[in-house]
């Protein structure tokens, strides 16, 4: 078994991503049984490196591009001996789930590409068991190789709260980036010295602030930034800060404005995207190998899996979803014309 071999068949499969599925359907000189497959992710040795390979000749990076940072839970609810599995909190299911934690790092090319590009460019394995590592630990370790190691450009960094530590800042300013980030509603903020520190929503929120933000300090944060309440529609409201004062260069540079953070903000959504597609279209939650090194060769394999996918739907200008559909298509066709199981009795 190749690694060449197990990421065409993660492309291929209908949706049962097991070994002894794959083995079941290898023929002829490439027969395999089930013990190769399972011999091959549990002796391998790939890791994030292998992505960044691959996907660097791929970037349009430059100052205006974004990296984005967030975790997913491969779902492993009803495993009881598999590796890496803990119960931890899972925001689409909104609470606690058993299953393996992933860190994702993407690159998303902002304004220099008309298509608004994205690739994830690195990963980690939240497994504080083995390595005694948070999540903010991770973020500054794959944040100081994003910077230091790969050489990108990107300025500005999207993050949810959970990232938004005093740390994790610091370092992104000491690093000269920007971030844009959104803060919990009980963070507490100071608008002076005099006033002292305040909750978010003590804040007087004049219409020159709903447009311009308002400069606070937070708790240990040795600098000010910029904060800004944002209301949806239906009034829900997000609280996003900045320390990025100016938009545009030259100029066109101007003070930054609550559009401006709500746009990119909403950038942030495509890594969501990247979550969703590993799950769905390649089967990143979906392996049943029960050592953690199988666990993460599988993943790594889903990573190198998704990008195959993403560079064959840009070559035919689909979505990742259409591309995959295709595959099925001519089999369904084929089906239609002369099924392999009539109907009966009609």
């Amino acid at each position: 078994m190749t690694k060449r071999q197990y990421i065409e068949y993660l492309l291929a499969t209908p949706g049962n991503y097991t070994c002894t599925n794959l083995a079941d359907h290898l023929e002829g000189e490439h027969a395999q049984s089930h013990d190769a497959i399972s011999d091959f992710l549990r002796h391998e040795k790939l890791t994030p490196r292998g992505l960044w390979q691959i996907v660097q000749p791929l970037l349009h990076d430059g100052p205006e591009s974004y990296l984005i940072f967030d975790d997913s839970v491969q779902d492993k609810r009803y495993a009881h001996k598999i590796a890496l599995v803990k119960r931890q909190y899972s925001g689409a299911e909104g609470g606690l789930v058993k299953g393996i934690g992933v860190l994702n790092l993407l690159h998303s090319s902002g304004a220099l590409a008309e298509d608004g590009e994205f690739y994830a460019v690195d990963y980690r394995i939240y497994d504080p068991v083995s390595d005694g590592k948070t999540k903010n630990q991770h973020f500054r370790e794959m944040l100081l190789r994003a910077v230091s190691d790969k050489g990108l450009q990107a300025r500005t960094l999207l993050f949810d709260s959970w990232y938004a530590s005093v740390d994790n800042l610091k370092l992104i300013e000491r690093l000269g980036r920007c971030f844009v980030t959104t803060l919990k509603s009980n963070r507490l903020i100071s608008l002076s010295k005099e006033q002292g520190y305040i909750h978010l929503q003590e804040v007087d929120w004049t219409a020159a602030r709903l447009q311009q933000g308002v400069l606070v300090k937070l708790k240990e944060l040795p600098f000010l930034v910029r904060l800004f309440k944002i209301v949806a529609p239906n009034g829900d409201i997000d609280w996003l800060m900045t320390n990025r004062p100016y938009t545009g260069e030259g100029a066109s540079q101007r003070a930054i404005t609550a559009q401006d953070v709500a746009d990119q903000n909403a950038v942030r959504w495509q890594i969501e995207q990247l979550h969703r597609e590993l799950k769905q279209l390649v089967g990143s939650a979906k392996c049943q190998c029960r050592q953690a090194r199988s666990q993460r060769n599988h993943l790594a394999c889903c990573y190198l899996a998704w990008v195959s996918l993403k560079v064959h739907a840009q070559r035919l200008e689909v979505t990742l979803y259409t591309a995959r559909n295709q595959v099925w298509e001519a089999f369904l066709r084929a089906q239609l014309r002369a099924p392999a199981i009539p109907a009966y009795g009609c």
